[in-house]
């Protein structure tokens, strides 16, 4: 069935038209010829979904809507109403009306309606849920998420956590690589010691090298004094190489040496000094491919991929994404002093459909600036970027004998790879195999489009 539909119409031949074509069009049908009535059978039975007519003898629809507004908020109500009374719908959108259609109208335009009514109660029972959910959940180590992909993550950093062999922690940008590192450290016996992180990409070739491994005194002009590397420093504790994809290659072999040998050399010594730091390393990065293309060593690749650990895209992760909407919701509103509590059932539905190339970290800035701009206790649709509210999926328009709807071969395949990518969830090893490449091929691709600006999503 596809919902449970109360029918209000005092006109009997409509009231039974209307019955008999919903019913046939596979939805749960209960008529009724009056407002009392009608009202008297929301507070007994479950319904999806009422469709009443606005002039009836009696209650009439605006006063049944008005009534159900006040007692079953989350009830949808399509109130029916004469062709250009424009002002009854205003009326009846103000006394809480879902939406209206005016007389006459196709039946076929009353079930579309009746099909977004009964989503949008669907959504509305949703978000409440996961608002319930959030109360009652304890964020694993600060990690928010019980899709099956997340839970999965959950278990591989309990299992980690016994373990000081190396972890190599994979995913796309704003996956959150940085906080399943820190749960490794908080759930491991190193837990009292320091939690040391670094980005290998954001510093120089030799700054870095004076960073991971220390040096002397005078090794270089700056070098004043002594200074123990991060290595040395995390020792006791858990040391992070963020984006170690990104290393320089000449300070491969070092990295290399020191993760086989326990030991680093400081800049301008000839002294090696032991460590013990649980080592995790991250990247966004193909590996696997930056081998093949000789950026990256493969003995080193394999020394730091012991345990892997993948984290899925958040557009893989499902009501996930509204999970931690909610979250952030709280977080921000706290922190800006405002009253927002939760999303409208369309802003929830546009963060769903959207494919979040900027996963976590962009649903975060996204839902700071709609509690930065609302100016209600809901955040909506408006209070999104234009990116997210104007979205829709790639479509490859190639059924059409209109020149101006054709498109380049270049942009068919690169509509087509971001389609595939979306429907394995960003696995760049299956989108090759359906799309008959091999992994570099793609990877060449995915550059490419990132330098355009116009990346697909992918891991």
């Amino acid at each position: 069935m596809r919902g449970h539909v109360l029918i209000v119409e005092d006109d009997r031949s409509l009231r039974e038209l209307l019955e008999t074509s919903l019913g046939k069009a596979g939805f749960r049908v209960t008529a009724k010829a009056g407002g009392e009535e009608a009202f008297e059978l929301v507070g007994r039975q479950d319904f999806n979904v009422v469709v009443t007519d606005l002039n009836m003898r009696g209650m009439n629809g605006l006063e049944l809507c008005e009534r159900i507004s006040a007692n079953e908020p989350h009830l949808p109500v399509i109130v029916i109403t004469a062709f250009g009374s424009l002002d009854a719908a205003i009326s009846a959108i103000r006394a809480g009306a879902y939406d209206f259609i005016t007389k006459p109208f196709e039946i076929e335009a009353l079930e579309i309606t009746i099909d977004r009514a009964i989503r949008y109660r669907a959504l509305q029972e949703e978000v409440r849920r996961l608002k319930v959910e959030l109360a009652q959940t304890k964020p694993f180590h600060e990690l928010i998420g019980e899709s099956p992909l997340m839970r999965r993550v959950y278990e591989m950093i309990d299992a980690v956590a016994a373990s000081d062999a190396s972890v190599l922690i994979t995913g796309e940008t704003g996956t959150g690589k940085e906080l399943v590192a820190r749960a490794i450290h908080e759930a491991s016996r190193r837990s009292a010691g320091a939690f040391v992180a670094i980005n290998c990409a954001s510093m120089p070739e030799a700054l870095l090298d004076s960073e991971l491994f220390g040096h002397t005194r005078g090794a270089f002009t700056d070098a004043r004094a002594e200074r123990a590397g991060l290595f040395v420093r995390s020792s006791g504790g858990t040391l992070f190489l963020d984006e170690i994809g990104d290393m320089p290659q000449v300070l491969q072999p070092k990295l290399l040496r020191a993760l086989q040998e326990r030991r680093v050399r400081p800049v301008g010594s000839d002294v090696e000094v032991p460590f013990d730091a649980h080592v995790i390393v991250a990247t966004h990065r193909d590996l696997e491919a930056a081998v093949k293309d000789g950026h990256f060593r493969e003995d080193l690749y394999f020394r730091i991929n012991v345990i892997h650990i993948e984290l899925p895209p958040l557009r893989s992760r499902g009501n996930d994404i509204l999970l931690l909407a909610q979250y952030f919701i709280g977080q921000f509103a706290s922190r800006l002093d405002k009253q927002v509590l939760r999303l409208s059932s369309p802003a929830a539905a546009k963060l769903l459909a959207y494919s979040w190339p900027g996963n976590v970290r962009e649903l975060a800035n996204s839902i700071e600036r709609a509690v930065s701009l609302t100016r209600y206790e809901e955040i909506t649709v408006e209070d999104f970027p234009e990116r997210i509210r104007s979205y829709s999926h790639a479509r490859l328009p190639l059924i059409s004998d209109d020149p101006n709807e054709l498109l380049p071969m270049e942009e068919v395949e690169k509509r087509y790879i971001r389609r595939v990518l979306e429907a394995v969830g960003g696995s760049k090893t299956a989108a090759a195999q359906i799309l008959g490449l091999d992994r570099k091929t793609l990877y060449r691709k995915l550059e490419r489009y990132e330098a355009e600006g116009e990346e697909p999503q992918a891991t």
